[in-house]
């Protein structure tokens, strides 16, 4: 139980911003040094309490990056009964609001100060292009932390009218322990989007990163401590669903569980979380989302935003619009738009190849989960248009995909992808006036 498939995450600069700075030449990202790969529990970095450790790869080779520490049952209990400590007896739910807020901000400053080093870190994990990244997730991340920063102290209860002489009145207070599982695609981002409110509200937090990209969690927590953050507020546990994500969801001494990732684990989670001490759940699930374009669209913008849409992140976005439906009348010159527009993504080692508008799927498994869909598009009868083959010698490196003569009930129009793959579909408006 956890973070295994998709994910969140999302970008508020322009698109025209990010292309420009993606675009600017040669990107100044080194392969990072791997610095942190234990588990973080009560502000320390300590091993698994088996000893165990698991293996994250570079996508763009299938290498071995570092080995983990693999948290299990025992660590989440130890990291557990640390954020229990620090809550019910320590300094971060007793500050005041404001005295958070500035904590937070410096954590917000560090995360920028940072902002080269977690890109890149991204990308080797990840296989993200660091130029964006840093542009939109670790921008974000430290906009994320901003935010919640300034709400800190100006989270505020009600004064009532009741009958009579009397008054009531609501005082909104910390909930405790929360559980946050983080998902693969945006790790920093949504690392922070998780953190942030939990912080800002005065809880303490037990942390499980995707096993495909825990290496940012774990230097975040480190920037967490430099900023000020008190020792078993933020604990990191990296792990695999079944163990250390299935302890968190269950664990009767977690008062709130957030997750994000597919809909079938989210079942689960709301399952454990049940069966335990019925604690509320928050779940970001999959999706498939649709794009529409009407006859009186600009279609180059369309297709630009079709493109955008469908293979920002390598597709792996759970908002992304992998089914694109366009109005007859202009289906076909937005096809050739289309077609003619994709001889010119370039699909490339996003740390080495400042062209690379994709670098590789995170991990094997993904790698060879879009591959299954795209043959199965080609079985059941849909026309690949371009891409769809595996590319490089070695690495995770799909062509993005775009399917034609799509129906509905097409399995890639009906799942979720998680993956470069486009599914263009016809439709007919009719107005029909009363």
């Amino acid at each position: 139980m956890g973070s295994e498939v998709n994910g969140g995450g999302g970008a508020d600069r322009p698109a025209a911003d990010v292309e420009a700075e993606k675009k600017s030449g040669a990107p100044p990202f080194e392969v990072p040094e791997v610095r942190f790969t234990k588990l973080f529990i009560n502000g320390c970095f300590v091993d698994a309490v088996s000893g165990r450790t698991f293996q994250t790869r570079d996508p763009r080779s299938g290498d071995v990056i570092a080995s983990v520490a693999e948290g299990d049952r025992e660590d989440v209990d130890l990291a557990v009964k640390a954020a229990r400590d620090a809550f019910d007896h320590g300094e971060w739910p007793r500050m005041s609001g404001s005295e958070r807020g500035r904590i937070m901000t410096r954590f917000a400053e560090l995360v920028e100060r940072h902002a080269d080093e977690l890109a890149a870190l991204e990308s080797l994990d990840g296989g993200k292009l660091p130029a964006v990244t840093k542009a939109v997730d670790i921008g974000n991340a430290a906009g994320s932390l901003r935010y919640f920063a300034g709400a800190a102290d100006k989270i505020h209860g009600e004064t009532l009218k009741m009958r009579g002489q009397f008054q009531g009145c609501t005082l909104r207070e910390p909930l405790g322990v929360a559980g946050l599982i983080i998902p693969w695609n945006f790790p920093t981002t949504m690392f922070t989007i998780k953190v942030a409110p939990a912080l800002a509200a005065g809880c303490t937090v037990v942390v499980k990163p995707a096993e495909q990209t825990p290496l940012s969690a774990l230097f975040l927590a480190d920037l967490a401590k430099q900023a000020g953050i008190p020792d078993g507020v933020i604990n990191v546990v990296p792990g695999f669903g079944p163990t250390a994500g299935a302890a968190i969801a269950s664990h009767m001494d977690v008062d709130t569980v957030s997750f994000t990732g597919s809909t079938e684990v989210g079942r689960l989670i709301m399952e454990a979380s049940a069966r335990s001490n019925l604690k509320p759940v928050s779940l970001e699930l999959g999706g498939k989302s649709p794009l529409i374009i009407f006859d009186d669209a600009d279609l180059d913008m369309a297709v630009e935003l079709a493109i955008s849409a469908n293979f920002f992140n390598k597709g792996e976005a759970c908002v992304a619009a992998s089914r694109v439906y366009v109005q007859e009348s202009v289906y076909d010159r937005f096809e050739k738009k289309l077609a003619e527009r994709m001889r010119s993504w370039v699909v490339g080692d996003p740390l080495n190849d400042p062209r690379a508008d994709q670098g590789p799927q995170v991990d094997k498994a993904q790698y060879e989960r879009v591959l299954s869909y795209i043959e199965h598009g080609k079985r059941e009868g849909a026309t690949l248009l371009t891409g769809g083959r595996p590319c490089g010698q070695k690495g995770y490196y799909i062509q993005p995909a775009v399917f034609t003569n799509v129906k509905e009930d097409m399995v890639i129009a009906k799942e979720e992808i998680f993956g470069p793959v486009m599914c263009l579909m016809k439709f007919k408006y009719v107005i029909i006036r009363a």
